[in-house]
């Protein structure tokens, strides 16, 4: 996609959101934060499931002082979700947060924000702005359609930082209605030029959530809108990362992970095709390398997809047909199928690490 949205980029500890940057991948830990083991094991779960971007609740001071002992173990950058407390935001601070996500509506003194935002610039990390629908005031545009009223309390808090000479910004506008998600941040792509953080909040469980995800974050970076994702879902975390993984992935927009294809089956069916594909799915799912495995039920479009995969498997009569690189290689029976596609994979990946090696000691 080249209709892109340009947009000031700000860094948030190696990670650039915005400007020519890609679009990068969030996610948010469901540990109690003053937790620091458990915390620490699920963000580097996270990290290694190809998030990029992690953020940490804060809700008192031991949260704000647990992250420090986080950040120490992981590279991944962290961000502090901080509401209300200012107090909380400049220990998070202190303690080495690469961001804030922050509502500056919600301090409620000037000279309190204020010191928020010397002790962003002095450590040089981002606010990310975060309105959500349903913490609008019921007072606030009691008139104006919800998008709108989004729009307005964004552009205010912005304002508030900008007079404050701060300008390291990233934006969200969040709703569980996925249309109102889209329109808000249609509306605010034309009015401002910092990164937007894209999701759809309290989407559901994951089937739901994700769906809902898809379709919204998904309309909005074929508009060429967005900077970085998360999906929020009721549910383990790393599947927040592998659905954004897969959006990015179908609009072309990111080449990390594995893809896999799978028929959804028919009466010609030869193989258990919803078995082999949960279990190889289950195998690949932490794989950053992009390997595409097709595995298709019969010969109808079975060679087809194979021809277009690194690994393919098309069931046949009484056998399967295994594709590599998109060619014909062999054929296995059946039941064999799963350990097939697992030695092809640890094959492949191999294959090019030894070819990565190799051009490295040039």
């Amino acid at each position: 996609m080249n209709n892109r949205r340009s947009t000031t980029p700000v860094r948030i500890g190696n990670v650039v959101v915005g400007g020519d940057a890609p679009i990068s991948l969030q996610s948010m830990s469901k540990t109690d934060t003053r937790d620091i083991p458990a915390t620490s094991r699920q963000v580097q779960t996270l990290a290694d499931a190809g998030c990029q971007i992690v953020r940490i609740a804060i809700p008192d001071m031991e949260a704000a002082s647990a992250l420090g002992a986080i950040r120490h173990q992981t590279a991944v950058p962290l961000v502090a979700d901080i509401h209300f407390d200012y107090r909380l935001a400049i220990a998070a601070i202190n303690e080495g947060a690469h961001g804030l996500r922050l509502n500056p509506g919600n301090i409620n003194r000037e000279d309190h924000l204020k010191k928020v935002v010397r002790h962003a610039r002095d450590r040089d990390i981002p606010i990310r702005i975060g309105v959500n629908a349903g913490s609008i005031a019921h007072d606030y545009f009691p008139g104006e359609p919800v998008p709108e009223r989004m729009v307005f309390l964004a552009m205010d808090q912005i304002r508030m930082l900008e007079e404050m000479d701060f300008r390291s910004i990233k934006v969200s506008l969040k709703s569980s209605d996925v249309l109102t998600t889209i329109e808000a941040n249609r509306l605010i792509a034309d009015r401002m030029s910092y990164p937007l953080h894209l999701g759809i909040t309290e989407a559901g469980p994951p089937l739901t959530g994700g769906i809902r995800n898809a379709i919204g974050i998904g309309q909005l970076l074929t508009m060429g809108i967005g900077d970085t994702i998360r999906v929020s879902l009721s549910g383990e975390p790393t599947l927040e990362v592998e659905a954004g993984r897969e959006i990015l992935k179908s609009l072309g927009l990111s080449t990390t992970g594995a893809s896999l294809i799978s028929c959804p089956t028919c009466g010609r069916t030869t193989l258990d095709v919803p078995g082999i594909a949960a279990r190889v799915s289950e195998l690949v799912r932490t794989i950053q390398e992009p390997i595409r495995v097709a595995i298709m039920g019969c010969v109808v479009n079975g060679p087809g997809e194979c021809r277009e995969a690194d690994i393919g498997v098309a069931g046949g009569d009484g056998k399967v047909l295994v594709y590599r690189d998109g060619v014909f290689a062999y054929s296995v029976l059946p039941e064999t199928v799963y350990e097939t596609i697992a030695t092809e994979i640890d094959r492949l990946l191999t294959a090019r690490s030894s070819v990565k090696y190799d051009k490295d000691m040039r």
